[in-house]
This record gives structure tokens, C-alpha cells and sequence, in this order.
């Protein structure tokens, strides 16, 4: 087994031809924190690298997939950071770049020559959904729930797989509604691959994956290229870049601006729970205004 960071890689015993990578913060439910981006891209660039291996698997330890961003590291706490800048106004392409190369790190699924297929259990949500959406194939938990909440507030999903994947009127809804889908409705809408109960998972997953890793590489490598320039063709590189600069935006208009503030002053949970609920997100002069008031609710705070 090789471990990069909190990025466990290794050949499944059972066949040598599959790769099995797996997030493991379970602690923290596979949470995207800064530097597990560029720790899947470092697995996947490992299987890539072994000739022996056919076709990659992603998986993630204990209950969920993953669970999207950190935001206890990139909402609640102090302190300045590319995604999470304080200076007025902020550096967008400071902002852009840190972004772009997460972007780049989930993509690195989608250019691995080699199949990938995201193996979903519990959640594949926000930033979690981008690394599943990355990969090539989905498996599914039909009681797991996948979907891009902060397109409400404080969020712009980067990879722009959602369109590519589901077409335009699908992909409104989702993005207009921050909802998350089951993954058998996932499944009905064509989003993943398959969506089976959970005490099969592991079973349909490896079933799936013994199937593709029988096939020569150069004809998966192939097929994939093939499919991939689709997509291409098709805008894909174009739009991510204008996704990625939106998702910035939206992290420091000035509705994203207080849900930091409220994410510092109250905790992520709380802004969480307003965030996904019905309840209308305060915007423009609202906005600045109840930043403002918790701007100084948390000068306090930091100085007891």
C-alpha cells in the first residue's frame, strides 16, 4: 500500500489489474481540506504510472464518500487564505489560482487514460460531488445522497460536470436549488452509473471493475480519449474556467461574505442548516449590513 497524505492507493488482492484509491479522513467524513486535492492527484498519477493496472476504483473511508469542503477550515476559522481572503477588495486571480489547481487535481480522474469509477456511499456532496462527477463511471448507494448545496450561497461547482452530465435543464435545477439527489433517483436521471443497495456495493463495484480490467489498456485508453474530446469539444475547459471564477465570487459578494461571518460567529453547523433550509439568504445592502454587525460581534469574540 502507498499512502500519500490521507490518500491511501494500492492493488485490490483479488486482482492486480484494479486500483483501489481510497480517501481516509472518516473522522471527518473525507472532508476536503487544502492539501487532499493534490493528494488524489499523486494516487491517481501512481496508478497511472503502473502498467499492470487496468481500471482505477475511488473510495472513501468509513460512512461517506465524501462530505464536500472543510469549512471548518475554510469558513469558520481565522486567518487569510487564497479561497477565504479579508483584505478589501480581494485578489480574484489570487483567488483563481488556488481554485484552478484543485480543479486540475479532481480532473486528474477524468485524464487518467485508465477508467475511474467512484465507488459512493453516505455522502458525494459540494466539492465531494466534483470528485465523484470527475470519474468516469459512478456506483451508488441507493439511500446516498450526492449534490452541490453551496450553489445557494458561497459556491460555484468548478469541475461544471453537472451540465456535462445531466443537460441544461437538469443541471438548473440542481444549481437553482442546492438540492441532493438519492442515488436512485441519481441513477433514473442518468447522473450515475448504477445505484444498488448498500449491502452491495462493494460486490457491483468490483463486479463492474473485474469486467473493464479484462480489456487491453490501449483500447480503454482508446475509448476514453475518445469520449473525453466530446466533451471537450464541447466546451469543457472553457467553462470550468468560468466556473471557477464565479466560484470565487460567490465567496466574496457580499452574500458570501456573510455567510462567513455567520459560519465564524455561529458556526459552520448553523450556517449550514440556514444555508439548505427555505429560509431566505440575506443579499446586497442586507448583506453588507449584517456582515457588518458581525464583523464586530467577532472583534469582540477574538478579543475576550
Amino acid at each position: 500500500m502507498s499512502a500519500f497524505g490521507n490518500v491511501l492507493a494500492e492493488k485490490d488482492p483479488s486482482n492486480p489489474r484494479i486500483a483501489r484509491i481510497t480517501l481516509n479522513r472518516p473522522d471527518k467524513l473525507n472532508a476536503i481540506d487544502s492539501k487532499l486535492p493534490g493528494q488524489i492527484r499523486a494516487a491517481v498519477e501512481w496508478a497511472q504510472a503502473d502498467d499492470e493496472v487496468h481500471v482505477v476504483v475511488l473510495q472513501g473511508a468509513g460512512r461517506a464518500f465524501c462530505a464536500g469542503y472543510d469549512l471548518t477550515e475554510f469558513a469558520e476559522e481565522g486567518g487569510d487564505h487564497p479561497c477565504k481572503q479579508e483584505a478589501d477588495p480581494w485578489d480574484p486571480m489570487v483567488d483563481y489560482a488556488a481554485m484552478k489547481r484543485f480543479t486540475e487535481d479532481f480532473m486528474a480522474l477524468w485524464r487518467c487514460s485508465k477508467p475511474t469509477i467512484a465507488k459512493v456511499q453516505g455522502y458525494a456532496v459540494a466539492g465531494g460531488s466534483d470528485i465523484a462527477l470527475c470519474c468516469d463511471l459512478i456506483v451508488m448507494e441507493d439511500s446516498a445522497r450526492i449534490g452541490y448545496m453551496p450553489t445557494r450561497v458561497w459556491g460555484c461547482p468548478t469541475t461544471a460536470m453537472w451540465t456535462f452530465r445531466l443537460g441544461p435543464m437538469r443541471a438548473k435545477q440542481m444549481m437553482f436549488t442546492g438540492d441532493t439527489l438519492s442515488g436512485s433517483q441519481a441513477a433514473e436521471w442518468g447522473l450515475v452509473t448504477k445505484a444498488v443497495p448498500s449491502d452491495r456495493l462493494e460486490q457491483e463495484t468490483l463486479a463492474l471493475a473485474e469486467r473493464i480490467a479484462g480489456v487491453p489498456r490501449a483500447h480503454l485508453a482508446m475509448h476514453k480519449l475518445l469520449v473525453n474530446q466530446v466533451m471537450l469539444n464541447a466546451g469543457l475547459e472553457q467553462t470550468q474556467m468560468l466556473a471557477t471564477v464565479f466560484d470565487g465570487i460567490t465567496r466574496h459578494n457580499p452574500e458570501g461574505m456573510w455567510f462567513r461571518r455567520y459560519a465564524q460567529t455561529k458556526g459552520f453547523h448553523e450556517a449550514v442548516q440556514w444555508r439548505d433550509s427555505n429560509r431566505a439568504i440575506p443579499e446586497g445592502d442586507e448583506a453588507r449590513r449584517l456582515t457588518k454587525e458581525l464583523d464586530d460581534e467577532l472583534r469582540n469574540k477574538r478579543a475576550d
